[in-house]
């Protein structure tokens, strides 16, 4: 069990983590999600105990986690702390940086190691490539192997898809979340993609100007978001009242919508003007005018631009 009581911290008389508390049992897959700043970043350093805290505590399994003040050398054993820099040695091979910190005592074993872990991360083609000559999402491939050489119990991942094409980001999310779920590792996923939190995630933490705003399922936030901002970190979301869709006697409830929510119907209340269309593949996404404010809805196939349509919820 990993208890945060309370923590926070601050930068430059700046709060960057504030009077934050939550838990996380053993071999959860978190989401950390927020926009750029609230303290994603933060967070997972203070985790691992690259900070000292301001205020609060961490405990793992009751054991205290201490920052720099204490440790000479930062983090515990049983933590695994992958930044955005990687911090790969650029002058030695792939399967180098993977085997750095396994033991040289049983070659054969720590050869096996790291042979399954290239294959996890589909880099064995490279494994005589010094690191300098990757690219930066095979570099990130070779970090997030090298993490799990030595099979940690706690996982702390950065934006860790980042620099990874879609097609090999999908493969690799299902390998690793899979083998994480397969040997109980905890994983805490500081990410700007909702694909981490609503496919791969057991619950989701939302952070705002660096407080906890939101702890729960994934689909359930996504679902029933309590705000427009929770909302809108999964994707394009309208914020409608529900009188534009309806006679409404009592007072009127604001909706929060998601675009496959609304749908283009031949009579309504609701009617908005075309503006845009963007073939998604399946579908299209088309933006519309409405009270001169922009709103979002699919639809099968491309609109005239500046018709005019009418919409309900689907």
């Amino acid at each position: 069990m990993l208890e945060i009581k309370n923590i926070s911290f601050i930068y430059i008389e700046k709060p960057v983590i504030e009077n934050i508390s939550f838990e996380i049992a053993k071999g959860q897959n978190i989401a950390v999600i927020g926009e750029s700043g609230c303290g994603k970043s933060t967070l997972l350093k203070l985790l691992y105990g690259l900070y000292d805290l301001d205020k609060g505590e961490i405990f793992y399994n009751e054991e205290r986690i201490l920052g720099p003040k204490y440790n000479l050398i930062p983090g515990e054993d049983y933590f695994k702390y992958l930044a955005q820099d990687f911090d790969l040695m650029p002058y030695i091979t792939v399967e180098e940086n993977v085997g750095k910190f396994l033991s040289n005592i049983y070659k054969d074993k720590k050869k096996a190691r790291v042979q399954e872990l290239l294959e996890m991360v589909e880099m064995t083609e490279f494994a005589k490539v010094k690191a300098k000559y990757l690219s930066g999402g095979q570099q990130q491939r070779v970090a997030l192997a090298r993490v799990l050489a030595l099979e940690p119990q706690i996982l702390l991942l950065d934006e860790p898809f980042s620099q990874i094409d879609s097609f090999r980001k999908n493969s690799l999310r299902r390998n690793l979340f899979k083998y994480f779920k397969e040997k109980q590792i905890t994983c805490i996923i500081a990410t700007h993609d909702s694909n981490d939190a609503l496919s791969f995630s057991d619950e989701t933490i939302v952070l705002q100007n660096g407080k906890l705003i939101a702890k729960g399922s994934s689909r359930e936030l996504y679902e029933n978001p309590p705000s427009f901002y929770i909302a809108s970190l999964f994707g394009e979301v309208n914020e409608l009242k529900q009188s534009h869709f309806m006679d409404m006697e009592s007072t009127d409830e604001m909706l929060l919508l998601y675009p496959h929510q609304l749908k283009v119907v031949e009579d309504g209340k609701f009617k908005a003007t075309v503006k845009q269309c963007y073939f998604k593949g399946s579908h299209y996404l088309v933006k519309a005018s409405f009270e001169r404010k922009a709103i979002f809805f699919e639809h099968y196939s491309e609109l005239e631009l500046n018709q005019e349509v009418t919409l309900s919820i689907s």
